[in-house]
């Protein structure tokens, strides 16, 4: 055998082997590093949030068992706070304005922007206009929204007595009168309130299938069989959702009977919040008695917010 022609066999390099990583730190230590400075934000946000929500709410508890006008030494009385709400002539008139007021708020606070937000929704042109037009009110402080319909309802060159003017209409005395003065206010926290609850609802109605608008069309539907049979059922969440919070906020209403009747006429706009102010800042400074106003206030916004919350879970059942 001929070994001319056999090739010679290559030295072999010797592998170079990677260099050494760092050791990595365990799967132990990056997620308690991770857990720690998650539970640090968690924590700055529920100190945050018990010093100005918790703290308040066990504060008025503890008042409303005081004789406390936050100057002289405090003394516990027990349920006298209570007793005294309950006795003043006020107590039952100030319930009844109070859920008067919500009453009518649901009907135009609660049905109007939904009714908005439907016809936006359908809009090609100018939607974006128009969104902003119905969100302005909110952007301006309630004191100035208050004010400016303080002279749409001035009984002299007000604007709403001027259009009833115009029309051959009388003018009404529109805070002066009891007919008049809770729908008056009502008018005036629907139109201050009014664009959050339609930026919402709109938000709801995009997120609805159009397929479902379509074959409700060809079956024939009109236009209030389709809101009643697609987009009610569609947005049944955010209108309970939407429910509690009209009722939340409208049984705690201050600003619109304290800047423009001051519970007047003949109490006929004291509410319950109005009156927890009068017991603190007015009838002597009875913190006390304010207080147990305010928590009997708050049981029953409890109650509403448990009912809700039991609708909703039977709702995603």
């Amino acid at each position: 055998m001929d070994t001319s022609t056999v090739p010679a066999k290559r030295p072999q390099r010797p592998q170079r082997r990677p260099p050494a990583r760092p050791a990595r730190p365990s799967s132990r230590r990056r997620a308690l590093r991770t857990n720690v400075t998650a539970y640090g934000f968690l924590c700055a946000a529920l100190f945050c949030f018990a010093l100005f929500a918790w703290w308040p709410i066990v504060r008025q508890i503890v008042l409303s068992f005081q004789e406390n006008n936050l100057v002289d030494e405090p003394k516990w009385v027990g349920l006298d706070n209570f007793r005294t709400v309950v006795e003043d002539p006020a107590f039952g008139q100030a319930w009844k304005n109070t859920i008067t007021f919500t009453l009518l708020a649901l009907l135009c606070g609660y049905v109007i922007p939904f009714a908005v937000a439907i016809v936006l929704n359908e809009l090609r042109h100018a939607r974006g206009y128009l969104r902003f037009v119905v969100y302005l009110p909110v952007m301006l402080p309630p004191i100035v929204s208050v004010l400016l319909f303080r002279w749409f309802y001035d009984p002299g060159p007000g604007l709403f007595n001027q259009l009833l003017d115009f029309v051959g209409l009388p003018g009404l005395s529109w805070l002066d009168s009891t007919d008049t003065a809770l729908i008056s206010l009502v008018i005036v926290s629907t139109w201050m309130n009014m664009g959050s609850g339609v930026l919402i609802y709109l938000a709801a109605l995009q997120n609805i299938p159009g397929d479902l608008y379509e074959a409700a069309e060809l079956d024939g539907a009109g236009i209030f069989k389709r809101i009643w049979n697609v987009t009610v059922p569609q947005t049944r969440l955010i209108l309970l959702l939407m429910l509690m919070l009209q009722i939340v906020a409208t049984m705690q209403v201050f600003i619109e009977p304290y800047m423009l009747t001051g519970g007047g006429p003949e109490n006929a706009t004291v509410t319950v919040a109005f009156l927890m102010y009068q017991y603190a800042f007015v009838y002597g400074g009875n913190y006390g008695a304010g207080s147990a106003l305010g928590v009997m206030l708050m049981i029953v916004l409890l109650a509403v917010a448990a009912v809700q919350l039991r609708l909703t879970r039977d709702e995603k059942r």
